[in-house]
């Protein structure tokens, strides 16, 4: 029988002590003890791993603090477009959704489009169609809006910048991911991924990044590896770096840790690319390494306490 264990983050960035207050700091380390507890006893009860991920990644949506579903950034025109990726290592089968603005949980999307369709990838309207004729409600598109965010896309504007932002921590922290995800083991052995994300500040409508991408952005296969990233987006694209990591384990032969040290510590700095990663073995062993200053991030085995961090 497997070691069981649920990882999950919230987005890599420029995140310090300095510029994060200790009430907001204590925000962040509840909501992700809690959704790291939740996946831990839905995995001791028995849940496969696809169910625990996407409930996990459900319950991050779901948080205003984190840049996914409620809470996300908006583009250059004051809207919001949300991508969503899961994928199951023991079927490899995967669903994805991008540029949707009305389903309140694109993760569940991306799970009914894996289950559901013959496709991996819907998009903007047709997912929403396909998600509706599934059975999910459509929602307005300010239901994800916060005051924070719009602050931080007004300022976005005036600087001229598009800012990648996960946290809404102070709008002096520049460079920020945003993304959540969720990397799971069951005791069965199976792996799964999900990944969800509103993108970046000020983004150009239509833009999708490395968060809906099978290989790219998220990736689960029961011969290697489970991952879900969080960064600048375009790099992670055109490195595939969720599938590097399995390459690298299946057909190079590296250990876990080693596999992800050379993708986010080598290969996406190479190319300008920040942020991290979480990921988990066939075997369970787990690692969540970054470039950046901090990430959001916690896991929790089976009968063990959730662990939290957030600085390096």
């Amino acid at each position: 029988m497997k070691r069981a264990v649920i990882a999950i983050h919230g987005g890599a960035g420029a995140i310090s002590r300095a510029n994060l207050s200790p009430e907001r700091e204590r925000e962040y380390v509840e909501a992700l003890s809690a959704i790291a507890g939740t996946g831990q006893s839905m995995l001791e009860a028995g849940a496969n791993a696809l169910e625990t991920v996407t409930e996990a990644v459900r319950l991050l949506e779901e948080c205003p603090l984190f840049n996914a579903g409620i809470g996300s950034v908006f583009t250059a025109e004051e809207t919001h477009e949300l991508d969503a990726c899961i994928m199951d290592g023991n079927s490899l089968k995967a669903g994805a959704v991008a540029g949707v603005k009305h389903l309140r949980n694109p993760v569940l999307a991306a799970r009914l489009v894996l289950e559901q369709s013959p496709h991996v990838l819907l998009i903007g309207e047709g997912a929403e169609h396909f998600a509706v004729t599934h059975g999910m409600d459509k929602v307005p598109n300010a239901l994800f809006s916060t005051e924070l965010r719009f602050e931080q896309l007004r300022q976005a504007k005036i600087d001229g910048t598009t800012l990648l932002d996960h946290s809404g921590a102070p709008l002096d922290e520049r460079s920020k991911m945003g993304t959540v995800g969720a990397v799971a083991l069951d005791f069965a052995g199976n792996l799964a991924a999900a990944t969800s994300t509103g993108g970046m500040t000020n983004k150009l409508p239509g833009r999708v990044g490395d968060s809906p991408l099978i290989g790219a952005g998220c990736y689960a296969n029961n011969a290697s590896v489970a991952v879900s990233c969080t960064g600048t987006g375009e790099v992670f694209m055109r490195t595939l770096a969720a599938y590097d990591i399995s390459a690298l384990m299946e057909y190079g032969g590296l250990s876990l840790n080693d596999a992800c040290e050379r993708v986010v510590i080598e290969k996406l700095p190479a190319l300008g690319g920040s942020g991290g990663l979480i990921a988990v073995d066939r075997e369970g062993n787990m690692v969540m390494p970054f470039n950046s200053e901090g990430m959001y991030r916690a896991y929790a085995y089976a009968g063990d306490t959730p662990t939290v961090g957030i600085y390096r």
